[in-house]
This record gives structure tokens, sequence and C-alpha cells, in this order.
């Protein structure tokens, strides 16, 4: 089934993401003028951090097939479809997605899932938690980008180590990546089967 996906994913895929625009919220208790600084204070540290971040990873390989259940594989066809889709802060449609934005979209329209808006939401959803090595297709991945251990990204998991994100507007929005890059094996948090809660109606639909 990868193999049709293929012609869609960068045979180069170079840098990589800090944060997730819509992990960060600023607490609507602080005066106008101290959540103003803090913004862009955050906005200057995750440029920065993507600056010093940036680099190659090995190309995509499409080489070991894999079956996909229903709702994942309709879930992941959409999103491949959508690679190269720009990075928007806050973005929650096909103009432009942040992290969880798109994970929210696909799982919206393809699965009739209303998942939380944020990722610091999204990680706390009640889906039984999968150990690494027992991933699936269409698995939620969460990760500290931001060195506090706190999630602050997430995608979903394609299937031979790959999984599929919206990154940032250095690294060309919607993307293909590996879990097994050294990077983000390093800030992986949890995985999450968000699938499980899907609508029953939904999963028996062809």
């Amino acid at each position: 089934m990868l193999n049709r996906f293929a012609p869609l994913v960068p045979l180069a895929l170079v840098t990589l993401l800090f944060g997730c625009a819509s992990h960060t919220p600023v607490s609507q208790q602080q005066p106008a003028q101290q959540t103003q600084v803090s913004a862009k204070n955050q906005s200057s540290a995750v440029y920065q951090e993507e600056l010093a971040t940036e680099k190659e990873l090995a190309e995509f390989s499409d080489s070991k097939p894999y079956q996909l259940p229903v709702l994942a594989d309709s879930i992941l066809e959409r999103g491949m479809s959508l690679i190269g889709t720009r990075y928007r802060f806050g973005g929650t449609s096909e103009a432009g997605f942040d992290c969880s934005g798109f994970i929210g979209y696909l799982f919206r329209e393809e699965a009739g899932m209303n998942l939380p808006r944020s990722t610091r939401e999204m990680i706390n959803v009640k889906a039984p938690l999968v150990a690494r090595n027992n991933l699936k297709p269409g698995d939620l991945l969460f990760f500290s980008t931001n060195g506090r251990g706190r999630v602050s990204h997430a995608g979903i998991y394609l299937g031979d180590d790959q999984f599929i994100h919206s990154s940032s507007r250095r690294s060309g929005g919607v993307r293909v990546d590996s879990l097994g890059d050294s990077y983000w094996s390093k800030t992986f948090i949890e995985a999450k089967r968000a699938l499980a809660m899907a609508p029953t109606v939904v999963t028996a639909r062809k």
C-alpha cells in the first residue's frame, strides 16, 4: 500500500521541527503587556531552536509493505495527499496546519472523531498507550521538542518507523520523517491508539 504513496514523498527530507504552535497557549490571566513579551520571547526561542537543530534526514523507504486497518488507511492516504501543505500557526485546514491542527483535521474528516485542539490536551485523551515496539499505522506519536520534558509536538505513525506530521515553515509543512532518526527518537515521549475511540459506525465504513 505504501508503494502508491511513494511518489508523494520527497526523496530528500531536510530539517527538523521545534514545537507546534498550538501547544503553548499564554494564560488569559496574564497582563496584556506580559503576554506580548512572553509571545515574542517564545517565537524567538522557537526560531533559534529550529536553526540550531537543522540537519539532513535519511530518505524515506517504502520497501517494507504493511497492512493498514480501514480507518488508518483512510487517514494516512488523506494525509499523504497533503504532503507539502504549508505550516501555519494555529492552522486547522488545507490552507495550512500546525501539528495538532493537522491531526485533528484528518481524524475529524476521515474518522468522524473530534480530538482536543492542542498537543497538551491531545496527549491526555483516554486512549490505550502503545509501546514503541508495538506501534501500528494510525497511532498518535508525541514528542518533547523544547527540552523541557513536556509534550510540544505530535504526528501520526505510518509504519516502517515513519510518521507524518505538520512540521515547521522552515521544513516545508506537512512531511514524512523517520522515528528512528536520532532527534525524533530522543524526543519521543509516548504513543496512543486514538483510533480505539472511533465510533463503531465509522469503523465499519468501507
